[in-house]
């Protein structure tokens, strides 16, 4: 995957091999100040020609640990989304995040505006990670059908979390809890509806999928290493190959959906995406089974970042939306002719 990788690898050993232990993660915002001091959250914008680069980058995070490529994923996004909307709204350095979830109970709307600034008040669900960084993009509406994306400083009078209704053992240190705002101000970036009709936002939900195959790998590298040490074992043999033909179907997908994206920077990559997404999962899910099933409990209990990724990746992949994600695949090939099924 190139020295960037490497170069992750190596500043976060210490943070992977971290025990397990009750209670929040105090290392989480650390292990993720380092990314940014060493220059680690810098990668290739989607669609510039090296975006399997940047996917492999977001891949290895994920192999590391998920809680950590939460962060990492939506400060990165965030990123990319300040860039190709010509934007900086703050001078300080923070760590950056994504919140555009939209469930009907929850919505922040924004008044007053005077220039690009805002008046924001409501409640924002599903705010992972917010007690870590220090800033966010989110989504916010003011009478128009079309969100308005903002950013938003979580320190500042006006913005409280509530963490009470988050029960999760898996991703449970990068809690997704509700953020309340009242009259909190907010800086508008980009048109209204431009978060949605960017190039990059589809681009950016195939670099989901690229995460989702990181932690995949880390597991299955588990039951490698065991089948290199372990006394023959025929059964557990089958195992690595269902995982090895499972990963090399998806990785051949990712690849071939960057090689896409890059060829196409400009299109509507949603076709494209919701296909390596659905194959990515599929992937994922053997994976998970194969492993656990020929490693038996001893990884699960053990080792501790085994342990990590076993529980939170079932919990992380939940960003798929299953078969409705699978319906709207069905939808968009209605319209397309089957000429990708030929060899």
């Amino acid at each position: 995957m190139g020295d960037h990788s490497q170069g992750i690898e190596a500043a976060l050993a210490d943070f992977a091999r971290r025990p397990n232990v009750p209670g929040s993660d105090s290392r989480l915002r650390d292990a993720m100040c380092l990314c940014l001091e060493r220059g680690l959250d810098h990668l290739p914008l989607p669609g510039s020609g090296q975006t399997l680069t940047r996917w492999q980058q977001l891949a290895t995070v994920g192999s590391i640990d998920l809680a950590l490529l939460k962060l990492y994923e939506g400060h990165t996004d965030a990123l990319a989304i300040l860039e190709e909307l010509a934007c900086q709204p703050f001078a300080e350095p923070g760590i950056w995040g994504v919140w555009a979830a939209e469930p009907p109970s929850a919505r922040v709307l924004a008044s007053e505006r005077n220039g690009d600034q805002v008046r924001l008040n409501g409640r924002k669900a599903w705010c992972s990670g917010a007690q870590q960084i220090d800033y966010a993009l989110i989504t916010v509406w003011s009478g128009g059908d079309q969100p308005q994306l903002v950013a938003v400083r979580l320190d500042q009078p006006g913005v409280t979390i509530d963490a009470q209704a988050w029960q999760a053992v898996g991703m449970a240190h990068t809690a997704s809890v509700d953020l309340h705002f009242d009259n909190a101000v907010g800086q508008c970036v980009g048109e209204s509806g431009a978060y949605l009709s960017r190039p990059g936002f589809w681009q950016g939900g195939a670099g989901i999928a690229a995460a989702w195959y990181g932690a995949a790998t880390s597991l299955a590298c588990s039951l490698h290493q065991q089948r290199q040490q372990g006394r023959p074992d025929e059964h557990a043999d089958a195992h690595l190959g269902a995982v090895d033909a499972a990963l090399y179907g998806a990785a051949a997908s990712l690849r071939d959906c960057a090689e896409w994206i890059d060829a196409h920077p400009r299109d509507d990559a949603r076709l494209a995406v919701q296909r390596v997404r659905a194959q990515v999962e599929m992937a994922v899910e053997q994976v998970c089974r194969h492993v656990g099933r020929a490693l038996g409990a001893t990884p699960f209990c053990r080792d501790p970042q085994f342990a990590r990724l076993a529980v939170d990746l079932p919990v992380f992949i939940r960003q798929s939306h299953a078969e409705r994600d699978l319906a709207q695949l069905g939808q968009l090939l209605v319209s397309h002719a089957p000429q990708d099924w030929s060899l």
